[in-house]
């Protein structure tokens, strides 16, 4: 297969690789894993990435099977959608488009927009494969899927956990690491929506690639 990625992008994960050596990871995360160095350029991260048994493979099959992919902001989709449209042409959408117009600041729009998205896919999509969620802004939009989920409704097929800061990430990242759920999460405060989207890009990437 005819690679997707610029020579830069492919010189930079040659020298990545060459830094890394064995990492324990499995050929999938250690995909994942690479390219989180690369958006962040902080092979620090390796220590902190964390997967659920199965996780990358269960997004792999997910994707193929036609999940959409749903992410917590529209930089988020912005950075995913240019490598769904080169592989397998997954919908990428934001929470913020289930946001109604007539918004009111009662609760974080993410929040809203979480709730909104999830009882849609819940209910009206129960049929489809369930979507993969990436979240890299708003632990509160996590925290309201994990509620949800513990209420009965749907399981994501995957969960990238990668909100960044400081309120309610450290809780947020604790309890998706308690949960059932499939995922992959930065620990601590790091992450953000170039983190996650690399995540999911990496997964998207290795589903076109036969091995």
């Amino acid at each position: 297969m005819k690679s997707i990625d610029h020579p830069i992008f492919q010189e930079s994960i040659r020298y990545i690789q060459s830094r890394l050596g064995y990492t324990g990871f499995n050929s999938i995360e250690q995909d994942v894993l690479e390219r989180l160095i690369h958006s962040s350029g902080d092979f620090g991260i390796q220590s902190l990435l964390k997967f659920t048994p199965g996780a990358c493979e269960s997004g792999v099959i997910a994707l193929k099977e036609g999940a959409r992919i749903i992410t917590d902001t529209n930089m988020a989709a912005s950075a995913i959608t240019p490598m769904s449209s080169k592989t397998l042409n997954a919908s990428v959408n934001s929470i913020l488009e289930w946001v109604p117009s007539d918004y009111e600041k009662e609760e974080p729009r993410t929040v809203i927009g979480m709730k909104k998205a999830w009882e849609e896919f819940s209910y009206k999509f129960s049929s489809d494969t369930p979507p993969i969620v990436v979240i890299g802004s708003a632990p509160k939009a996590l925290l309201a899927l994990l509620d949800m989920i513990s209420e009965g409704l749907m399981k994501p097929s995957l969960v990238i956990g990668m909100p960044v800061g400081f309120i309610s990430v450290l809780e947020s990242k604790k309890r998706l690491a308690k949960s059932t759920i499939h995922h992959i999460r930065i620990e601590g405060n790091k992450g953000g929506a170039a983190m996650a989207a690399a995540s999911v890009n990496a997964l998207l990437r290795y589903s076109m690639i036969e091995k």
